[in-house]
Order: C-alpha cells, then structure tokens, then sequence
C-alpha cells in the first residue's frame, strides 16, 4: 500500500484539509520552493495545494505533479491553471520517472501516510539531479495538531478502540521531533535545515471541521465509519464537546504545525 489516506471525495478532502493545506503550502514554498526555469515534481499532489503555489511562486516552471488518488487528481486536472501541469498517477515509492531528471522534488503533508516513508524519500532523491533539492513538511503529529488531537483523545475516551487509534495516528512516520531531517541524512541528502511551519485552522462552528470526517474522509473519517452507530453518535458528541470547550458552538481557531525539511542531492 502506498498510502494509508483514505480518499474518497475530492470535494469533502478540500473541505478538511485543502483549505488550510494551500495556506500551509505558502510557507512551505517560501522554505523550499523553485527558482525560475526548473524543473519541479510534486510529490503527492493530492487535490493541487502545492502544485498551484509552484507555478505562482517562480516562472517557466516545468512542474509535474503525481498522487495516488485518481479522484483527487481528477480535480487538480479541473483547476484553470492545471493546462501547465502534467498529472500522473503513481505510487511515491516507485516513482516512474528517469533518474536525476528534475531539479527539485517536494511533498507537501503526505510522507506521514507513507508506510515506506524512507523509500519514498530515496526515490525523491533518485529523481533529482545532483545539487538539486528534496523537501517536505509532514503534520507534527502528537504536538502540533490540535484538530486531530481534538479528535483522538475525544475518541479515546468513549469508544473501546480509540486508544489504538490515537496511538497509530500520534506515531506515524516522520512526525516526530528532528525525525525527518534524520530520515534526510539516512537518505544521503546533504546541507540540510530543518524548521517548523504554522498556520491556524479556522471554523465557522463544529459542523465545518465535522462534516467531511462524518463522511469518511481521511484517516479519521475511515475509523469513524468503521464504529457502530451507537459508538458514531458517542464519538460525534464527544468531539463536540471538545470543540465548544465549555462555550456555544461557534467560530474556533486551532494551531496546526507541521516539520519542515529540506537537503540537497550530492
């Protein structure tokens, strides 16, 4: 498997994560992104966040953009700037391109859903040329997430398999404290730096986080599905409750940081 996402609607994946996934994508570009003229390849692509920050970022790009998720593709191909960008589908640890044939490689909060996450970063390597870049920004997980962590201990508490849940979501690959700029160095990449990037997530009221995750999008969205609707409904009000924290339902700003990497090909 190379992923371990679960996509199901390109449109409630926009509404849980694509939104503040293109804010992210800005700083992430600012860290990492092209100089005029290369040649770049967005590493799971997914729905286009960072694809279309890439163009706008630098110019004469040649920016190519691969995921796994046929839906999620199908609407970047539908974005007005996708003319410029050739989509493919594939998996990150098998990437079907020649070495050494970009000049920078990049992947935007995906790695983390990657079981082979090290091999995908060896690939990312493989494609770029010598004195090219690899870079990518992965959730921090356990610390920085505060939407996730709203669900995770929420479920923890209610449902029998919560805890399990939260202990595969707050331990996915590379989420970590200095765990991807390691992975980097394993990977042989070299003058490396390393930071953290922050935005704020912010809800109209708890139906705005709640809606594409009670449709079964993502990792969340996929155990939810899986509860009983006894459990579901117990889930939903807990989550809830953490939402509110003690006040009416309503707008809510949360923190989301994620790691960022970056190294050169050597």
């Amino acid at each position: 498997m190379s992923s371990t996402f679960t996509a199901i609607d390109a449109g409630q994946y926009e509404q849980m994560m694509g939104r503040w996934s293109r804010i992210l994508a800005r700083q992430f570009t600012a860290f990492a992104g092209p100089s005029a003229g290369e040649v770049v390849i967005d590493v799971g692509c997914g729905t286009g966040s960072l694809t279309f920050e890439l163009l706008a970022a630098a110019k004469n790009l040649a920016v190519t953009g691969i995921d796994y998720s046929p839906v999620y593709l199908a609407a970047a191909r539908a974005h007005p700037a996708a003319k410029s960008v050739k989509f493919l589908e594939g998996d990150a640890t098998a990437l079907p391109m020649a070495d050494a044939s970009f000049d920078r490689a990049l992947s935007l909060l995906v790695l983390q859903f990657v079981p082979e996450a090290a091999r995908a970063i060896g690939e990312m390597r493989r494609i770029v040329r010598p004195g090219g870049m690899v870079a990518a920004a992965v959730w921090d997980m356990r610390g920085g997430f505060l939407m996730q962590r709203l669900f995770w201990d929420a479920m923890a508490c209610v449902a029998p398999s919560g805890e399990a849940g939260r202990a595969r979501a707050y331990s996915r690959p590379l989420t970590g404290k200095g765990e991807l700029v390691a992975a980097f160095h394993a990977a042989g990449l070299v003058d490396t730096a390393d930071t953290s990037l922050t935005i704020r997530m912010e809800y109209s009221c708890f139906d705005d986080l709640w809606r594409p995750i009670a449709g079964g999008e993502g990792p969340m969205g996929a155990y939810l599905s899986q509860l009983s609707p006894s459990e579901r409904a117990t889930g939903t009000a807990a989550v809830k409750r953490a939402y509110e924290g003690g006040a009416p339902d309503g707008p809510r700003s949360f923190v989301a940081s994620a790691w960022a990497c970056r190294g050169r090909v050597p």
